[in-house]
């Protein structure tokens, strides 16, 4: 899009700022479930990734991979470095999902399950509708919240149903995640009302190059390495896929519906990622983990329902200039 286009648009929205909302929040919508659908395939690629690689060398190689990505789409854009005012939050988006999030839940999947530890994600919802409503001001309805903490009680009680009543070392390392990269997604999702989302992504995981390119030059020596192709594919696509093209397509969506709204897609996660670590991975799958999920897609109907033409104060999308990334 050229800058003439885009100021012609921002005209547009500027003088009928309601013209196109529908058309916006359908696009929303599905540019974030876009985002979910690459996220549900990240456990299992990372369980296929752990087969040639130690657990902090796959994080450190996955960064690196991404970030070279992310540095030729924005070299062959041409895109200027971010503004100053940017750059802590883009720390913290590289801190929470480029760093924080992959390592942890990396570290979880060496004892725990790929579909427990989806569902146990199904938290990540709830989590990040909290952070936003702190960080942006965004104020979903009641019914909002009162469908999002159901979902989190279904995953709560699953995971202490599928620990034996309590906690595992696995679990600890995702709950920990939840809360880093809670923290990344309202952060990224407030800087893509700003900027275009595969910025956002991009200058993150270039924040981020540095320490990952240290992170490999530590690991690799030490973690023993066998490439198979298992192995490839799922570094692959952790790194292209869920950390690159997943994560651009969903910054887009949650600058378009809100970050509240858009992290409730999230509960379908647990559902789609129990569905490729039985294709994938024949992992068993417990005859709680799919009553578990499909629960949390009533949660999610409702969450969507309860946020469609509520006012948002405070969120990003809605500010005077409505940047949205394109």
């Amino acid at each position: 899009m050229t800058a003439e286009d885009s100021a012609t648009a921002h005209t547009t929205i500027a003088l009928d700022p309601g013209a196109k909302a529908p058309v916006r929040a359908g696009r929303g919508v599905l540019l974030a479930g876009l985002g979910v659908v690459a996220f549900s395939l990240t456990f299992p690629s990372t369980v296929w990734g752990l087969e040639s690689f130690g657990p902090w060398s796959l994080v450190a190689v996955r960064s690196v991979l991404a970030a070279l990505i992310a540095g030729a789409a924005l070299l062959a854009g041409r895109v200027p470095p971010p503004a100053r005012e940017h750059l802590a939050g883009l720390a913290v988006v590289a801190g929470g999902v480029v760093v924080g999030f992959p390592l942890l839940t990396t570290l979880a999947l060496q004892t725990s399950t790929s579909s427990h530890a989806a569902v146990v994600v199904g938290l990540l919802p709830l989590t990040t509708a909290l952070f936003a409503s702190l960080r942006t001001g965004s104020r979903p309805p009641r019914a909002f919240w009162t469908a999002a903490l159901a979902g989190a009680a279904v995953v709560i009680a699953f995971t202490v149903q599928q620990s034996g009543g309590s906690l595992s070392g696995g679990d600890l390392y995702l709950f920990g995640a939840l809360l880093v990269c809670a923290a990344g997604y309202t952060e990224g999702g407030r800087l893509a009302g700003l900027m275009p989302g595969w910025q956002v992504i991009g200058w993150a995981l270039l924040l981020a190059l540095p320490l990952a390119v240290a992170g490999a030059a530590v690991a690799l020596p030490f973690e023993p390495v066998h490439l198979t192709a298992h192995g490839l594919v799922g570094l692959v696509w952790v790194a292209g896929g869920s950390t690159f093209l997943g994560l651009y397509v969903w910054y887009r969506g949650m600058a378009e519906i809100g970050v509240p709204r858009a992290s409730q897609l999230q509960l379908a996660q647990p559902l789609l990622t129990l569905i490729w670590s039985f294709l994938a991975l024949g992992e068993e799958v417990s005859a709680a983990a799919p009553v578990a999920a499909v629960a949390v897609l009533v949660c999610i109907a409702a969450t969507q329902r309860a946020g469609r033409g509520t006012g948002r104060r405070g969120d990003v999308r809605t500010r005077g200039d409505d940047r949205v990334g394109t």
